[in-house]
């Protein structure tokens, strides 16, 4: 048996292709349809580690979620990971494969990747009855077409009818949408039978006559208009655009600040927090206030070194090392860990050609960059510390590990957590550190003054906790961030929060998001012409007032 495929294609990055996938994914599981997600090329820095042990974009990741099923490698067969304007990490079946440059691309490398992706493809397509792929970019960049690997060229491997969608938020949905069944190819322009507009606000039969006319002027019927779905708490795409930085109103009573790093990674981590009620996430650079937040957190980055670098020349170290110094807990991530340490070390020239960069500092640790990359599936019990760490001791927490470093720790911090799962066989291995930084870090006899979980905690006056762990993800275990949070709360003398001002755990509000989103979609889109498009039998019957009618 082979699949039948559907490929959802924009005319730009970031017009929502990632969420439709997850959208449509979800709408065909929903009506018993064994349906897996597929993106032969992705650029990101957001991933996530498969059972395996692979690396893989993290919104294949999340379309398999929605989906129901396992991610596994051949649902991103190549990722790309920038580490500089030049370059970037490539990824191929999970796997790095070392480090490519846009100059060195070739045809043999073209036709070597082809032959890894239409590889992944059909055997998603001999394990699934449907497999719904996502287009990269734009298809109609001509100077890119005879290099395609992401697009038209995709969906002729899969005989994928396309469906074509526009963001009409941003303006010119319809000249675009004009413009890029132009460009196309002939053949190419046959393969589109479908039209989604995406995120728009207002009234659908205002709309009305602009679809008439985009019918009329290009041939493709419209099938569907998407309203901007608000608070989904599903990562939308997979880089934080710029000024997405912009702060959260902080008038909440918790202000979490995370460094805006040039490379960030993974910035999924923080969305549960984000979704806590009376917590601010927001993020700091050199033009954006740090101020005086509750925690301040160092997120993942591909570049450690470079992002280092950046900080030291943005003048932030040294207030983040006063903050520290005064009581604000500081937590780091991955390369973030790195960064809180004495020194990271990059004798192989894995990142830059600079050797070695000092650290904050703020950790009795030394992290040495290595070229084999760790990607991991671990499970972990949290040690506790001083302070605001103190309610975490057993926490439970469930993530990844990807990273090129090694980490020493020195004497005066202990392990941060206990690794206890590894890529399915039981381990006892520490991860990370914490330690306590500051005039008071060695008195352990005052409490600060008003906080009231800092008593008997250990902690002297005028002393800070820093912490660091290589675990992404940590946040999303209900056990641990609710303890964190708490903690946090009681170190400031904020108290503890009303009861049922929690959210739940951050595998349940995704449910409900792709729940709602299946539901939008089907309440929009004529998905009995989707079906018909996928060559399957069991459409259901459109929603009541569904849809614009474009198509119909």
């Amino acid at each position: 048996m082979t699949a039948k495929a559907l490929m959802v294609q924009g005319t730009a990055s970031h017009v929502g292709k990632s969420l439709l996938v997850a959208g449509l994914c979800r709408v065909l599981r929903e009506d018993g349809v064994r349906v897996a997600p597929f993106k032969s090329w992705n650029m990101a820095l957001n991933s996530f580690v498969t059972a395996c042990g692979g690396e893989i974009a993290r919104s294949q990741a999340m379309q398999a979620e929605a989906a129901g099923v396992e991610p596994s490698v051949d649902m991103n067969p190549v990722l790309l990971k920038p580490s500089s304007p030049e370059a970037a990490q490539e990824v191929v079946l999970g796997r790095p494969w070392g480090l490519v440059r846009a100059a060195e691309f070739s045809p043999e490398r073209s036709r070597e990747l082809a032959r890894v992706m239409r590889g992944a493809l059909e055997r998603l397509r001999a394990q699934f009855e449907a497999v719904v792929i996502e287009g990269a970019g734009s298809p109609a960049e001509v100077n890119l077409r005879r290099w395609d690997l992401a697009n038209m060229r995709v969906a002729a491997w899969a005989r994928a009818p396309v469906l074509m969608v526009a963001d009409i938020d941003r303006g010119g949905a319809l000249a675009s949408l004009v413009g890029t069944l132009d460009l196309l190819a002939r053949r190419d322009r046959a393969r589109v039978r479908g039209i989604i507009i995406n995120k728009f606000r207002g009234h659908v039969g205002l709309l009305e006559p602009a679809l008439r006319w985009l019918r009329r002027r290009t041939g493709v019927p419209v099938v569907g208009v998407v309203p901007y779905l608000h608070d989904l708490r599903l990562p939308e795409e997979d880089t934080l655009e710029p000024g997405a930085e912009a702060s959260v109103p902080a008038a909440r009573p918790l202000d979490l600040a995370v460094v805006f790093l040039p490379h960030l990674s993974n910035f999924t981590d923080f969305d549960p927090l984000a979704a806590e009620p009376g917590v601010a996430v927001r993020y700091v650079s050199a033009s954006r206030p740090l101020g005086r937040p509750h925690a301040l957190i160092l997120p993942g980055t591909k570049n450690t070194v470079e992002d280092l670098r950046w900080l030291w020349g943005s003048g932030l170290p040294a207030r983040i090392r006063a903050l520290a110094r005064e009581g604000v807990p500081v937590l780091g991530i991955c390369g973030g860990f790195q960064m809180l340490g004495r020194e990271v070390q990059d004798p192989l020239g894995v990142e830059s050609s600079e050797r070695r960069v000092p650290g904050l500092d703020l950790l009795p640790v030394t992290t040495g960059l290595e070229a084999e990359k760790v990607t991991s599936r671990v499970r972990a019990r949290a040690r506790g510390g001083p302070g605001p760490f103190s309610r975490l001791a057993g926490a439970e927490i469930e993530g990844y590990e990807i990273h090129m470093g090694r980490t020493r720790v020195g004497e005066g911090a202990n392990p941060f957590a206990e690794i206890t799962w590894r890529d399915g066989e039981a381990v006892s291995q520490p991860d990370g550190a914490v330690a306590l930084c500051g005039a008071g870090a060695t008195a352990g006899v005052a409490a600060r003054a008003g906080a009231g979980a800092g008593a008997g905690s250990g902690v002297g006056a005028g002393s800070g906790v820093v912490a660091g762990t290589y675990i992404h993800g940590l946040f999303d275990a209900t056990g641990f961030r609710r303890p964190w949070l708490e903690g946090l709360r009681l170190w400031w003398g904020l108290g503890p929060s009303p009861a049922g001002e929690h959210s739940g755990s951050a595998r349940e509000a995704r449910e409900q998001g792709y729940a709602r989103l299946a539901r939008e979609l089907r309440a929009c889109l004529d998905m009995a012409a989707v079906y018909r498009l996928l060559g399957l039998t069991s459409a259901p019957g459109p929603a009541p007032g569904s849809g614009p009618g474009g198509g119909r």
